[in-house]
């Protein structure tokens, strides 16, 4: 991940370093969210083709594949956000090169450095050690819409698997096993958590996963490894590993609103253990709107210990 980072770096002008770079103690590294507002950083826009490859190439070195696809998918759904709302070509609010890169430290000379990529529905935010990746959290993934209605791209699901995987747990469910997962008829109108600098969510509620049967724990693993595995397999092995060492039995699955899918039909869970929250909110625009994320209750931004060690290295 540093050497990508430094060949992104070294194909930028001094401009554009300017723009990118900020120290790893500076409050912006926590400046985080989802929605389309003004991003400090370096878009897509600013940058030439040459860099935009070299950008996307560091992205890879941290996402898995299908994790890449999904997040290429979700900035090219601003083409179809600004075809559904019938914006002008030249449009600047739905905009796929409104996608920012922000870098925290040096990664060629610092043992601690973070960067971000984020925009409308993306919001990624990685922390390095030692040429290790110490976290990938907070993790966003959006999309509106959660599937395309008309057009070029009618059809396309990019949230797909974490929408009806949500679905056959639920549904896997017999009445006393649902009375202890279904938290609220009424789904909330976005996560819980927000763009908050630290996740929490009190008094954890929803079904352990020891009063699930084999099969029911199975899609469990499924829909939890759908959200792990957005990243990197040796990363997502790791993650899984303080999960486990946490104990299963310690995880919660939660739902709240409607019990089936489709449009008009606003949804919500959550899966939540010691270590982790994973949120999906299905509710705006009709129930065609998805936000999910996964928090680190421990090492998001890479935590505590992870600023107490740079902190430490600066003296």
């Amino acid at each position: 991940m540093a050497k990508a980072a430094s060949v992104f770096l070294q194909s930028l002008s001094e401009t554009q370093k300017g723009k990118i770079q900020f120290g790893f103690n500076e409050e912006e590294r926590y400046n985080w969210h989802y929605i389309p507002r003004s991003r400090k950083g370096l878009t897509l826009n600013e940058m030439n083709d040459q860099q935009i490859k070299a950008a996307f190439a560091l992205l890879r070195t941290v996402l898995s594949d299908t994790g890449f696809n999904k997040a290429n998918s979700i900035i090219q759904l601003e083409n179809v956000l600004r075809e559904v709302e019938n914006r002008p070509a030249n449009d600047t609010h739905r905009d796929p090169g409104n996608y920012s890169f922000s870098i925290f430290g040096n990664p060629a000379t610092d043992a601690i450095w973070g960067w971000r990529l984020e925009g409308h529905h993306l919001s990624f935010n990685f922390s390095s050690e030692n040429n290790l990746l110490v976290s990938v959290t907070p993790g966003f993934f959006g999309s509106n819409p959660a599937v395309v209605l008309s057009g070029s791209e009618k059809g396309k699901y990019i949230l797909k698997d974490e929408a009806e995987l949500g679905f056959a747990l639920l549904h896997s469910l017999n009445k006393v096993q649902m009375d202890k997962a279904i938290i609220s008829n009424e789904a909330p109108g976005d996560i819980l958590t927000v763009a908050s600098r630290q996740a929490m969510i009190n008094d954890p509620k929803g079904i352990l996963y020891n009063e699930l049967e084999g099969p029911q724990q199975k899609i469990f693993l499924q829909l939890l490894s759908i959200y792990i595995h957005r990243y990197t397999r040796l990363f997502a092995e790791g993650m899984m590993k303080e999960i486990e060492v946490a104990d299963l039995n310690n995880l919660r699955f939660a739902w709240a609103g409607d019990q089936q899918p489709g449009i008009g039909h606003p949804h919500y869970y959550r899966i939540q253990g010691p270590t982790l929250i994973i949120e999906y909110d299905n509710t705006q625009n009709n129930a065609n709107h998805i936000h999910t994320v996964i928090r680190d209750l421990k090492n998001d931004f890479g935590g505590d210990e992870l600023l107490k060690h740079y902190k430490n290295d600066q003296h």
